[in-house]
């Protein structure tokens, strides 16, 4: 019989002492943590202060990446000047940059989180819109969640993992991003599976990566945040840590 070894997942999170409230950073990342552990996996945290050889060695071991939430992406990555960016963390788009890359290499599944979603689409050759009004809302444990409409393409693997049953139907979601990928500015390697409206017109809240390549899947609200989160997105937790599993 083959036997199963829980996966060990990469999880990128912010360095908790440099955010403006260290307890609700803590909070934040640890949310990441279990939304993985639950499922089965032994998660790897990587902020970073990891020194070189913590993340060689983490890279090394690794069966997937999860790629959180948190600042911006410093606009040099994809080209272009600040327009809109705040709170930019270079050290940490190196750190994200860096595993990305050794995940892809690897051919490994991988799963963005909204910032995580924007990482994912900048490290594969894509853009970001720097500003957009109306989609914030409150910060995480400052109020209730802002929240607005998703809609998915019945067709996708996503919506078919999220609601098996009615892959059509439209979700409501938090909202806590500034940024955004338009379907212009997407990564030639990702297919867009879910849209919001916006300001600037429809923007990508979910994507995958092409049928029969390795395992990819990011969306831009914040589904490990269970309070304000439709309950199908438990689903794509599991299949996340599944795709990883090592037989």
């Amino acid at each position: 019989m083959a036997t199963v070894r829980a996966p060990r997942i990469v999880v990128t999170l912010a360095v908790a002492a440099t955010q403006g409230d260290m307890a609700i950073a803590q909070r934040k990342n640890a949310l990441y943590v279990d939304c993985v552990v639950r499922h089965g996996a032994a998660a790897i945290p990587l902020d970073a202060t990891a020194p070189a050889s913590a993340r060689a060695g983490a890279f090394a071991q690794m069966d997937g990446l999860l790629i959180a939430g948190g600042a911006d992406l410093e606009p040099s990555r994809y080209g272009e000047a600040v327009a809109g960016s705040n709170g930019v963390e270079p050290e940490r788009d190196e750190l994200e940059a860096a595993a990305y890359a050794a995940a892809d290499a690897r051919g490994l599944p991988i799963l963005g989180i909204c910032r995580g979603l924007q990482a994912m689409n900048v490290f594969a050759g894509g853009k970001l819109v720097q500003h957009v009004d109306g989609h914030a809302g409150p910060g995480y444990g400052h109020g209730p969640a802002a929240t607005h409409g998703l809609r998915m393409d019945p067709a996708s693997r996503m919506a078919r993992l999220l609601n098996p049953s009615a892959p059509a139907s439209p979700l409501t979601v938090n909202s806590y991003h500034h940024q955004a990928v338009t379907p212009a500015l997407l990564a030639p390697a990702y297919v867009a599976t879910g849209w919001s409206e916006s300001p600037i017109g429809d923007i990508v809240e979910a994507f995958e990566g092409a049928a029969g390549g390795p395992w990819r899947m990011a969306v831009q609200c914040h589904p490990e945040r269970t309070e304000s989160t439709p309950r199908e997105f438990e689903r794509l937790f599991a299949a996340f840590v599944e795709a990883c599993t090592v037989r």
